[in-house]
């Protein structure tokens, strides 16, 4: 595996979720467990060494009359991993407040020398994905433009994220969301697996262990993703690892704000 497919995972591993479902698409619960202000960051590690943070922010703001959420998220490689490999990505996702389908994606990726800027707009009126992509380093080069049909309501990779907290968990369980990134739209699968206790940098919690099948799908190479969601009505993200052939890759909570869990670890 090339450099750049395992630091691609790092960036997004945090970035990438899925909701709860029994018999298909579940809609939100009436009570958000977030709000905006929130601030969730993560340290993650490949293997034994530090490999960076990733900080996603929830804030509201307005386009063509409509509230909209924004969550914006940025990852960034730290310590042994960025002398091998700089990571520095930039994802904002903007979803609908009430019932968190996702409007419209826009990525910054900028992981070694790969260099692209990236444009999703979901158009639920005509149903269809709608991506504009440009590789710069590659200026000369005509940016990338693909349609492609989507139900009536998707998730992107980040606001999958938010709408999984709304859910009400159980053991046993199963996921089914449509997430699209600008091509197909992947039928993802969750499975409710386990209550677990989990260390983290906030405590030890009660949290649900849950794992999207995204490798194979939504994700071509090989592995196994877990997450684990406080078992609380925040169903914070307190920890998500990914197993793949070059080891694994763990995002671990470390600070939050605007939660009860309001607290942060100094390093």
């Amino acid at each position: 595996m090339q450099p750049h497919h395992h630091c691609t995972v790092l960036a997004g591993l945090i970035t990438v979720w899925a909701t709860f479902a029994c018999g298909g698409l579940a809609q939100p619960s009436l009570d958000a467990p977030y709000a905006p202000g929130e601030t969730l960051t993560y340290d993650v590690s490949w293997s034994v060494f530090p490999a960076g943070q990733v900080t996603a922010t929830l804030s509201k703001t307005r386009e063509g009359g409509r509230d909209e959420f924004l969550a914006l998220t940025t990852a960034r490689s730290q310590g042994f991993v960025s002398l091998l490999f700089t990571v520095q990505d930039e994802f904002r996702s903007f979803f609908d407040p009430d019932s968190n389908c996702s409007r419209r994606i826009s990525k910054k990726i900028n992981e070694g020398r790969r260099h692209k800027e990236t444009a999703i707009v979901f158009d639920s009126q005509r149903r269809l994905a709608v991506l504009d992509e440009r590789d710069l380093t590659k200026p000369r080069d005509p940016p990338k433009h693909a349609e492609n049909d989507i139900p009536p309501c998707v998730q992107d990779v980040v606001s999958a994220f938010y709408f999984l907290r709304r859910q009400p968990l159980e053991v046993g369980r199963q996921v089914h969301i449509p997430i699209n990134d600008g091509a197909k739209t992947y039928d993802v699968v969750v499975e409710v697996q386990a209550r677990e206790k989990v260390q983290t940098p906030l405590g030890t919690l009660d949290a649900f262990r849950v794992e999207p099948r995204v490798f194979g799908g939504l994700y071509k190479r090989k592995g196994r993703m877990l997450i684990w969601l406080s078992d609380d009505k925040q169903r914070l993200p307190l920890r998500i690892k990914a197993m793949i052939s070059v080891g694994s890759i763990t995002g671990t909570l470390r600070s939050t704000s605007n939660s009860p869990h309001n607290m942060s670890v100094s390093k």
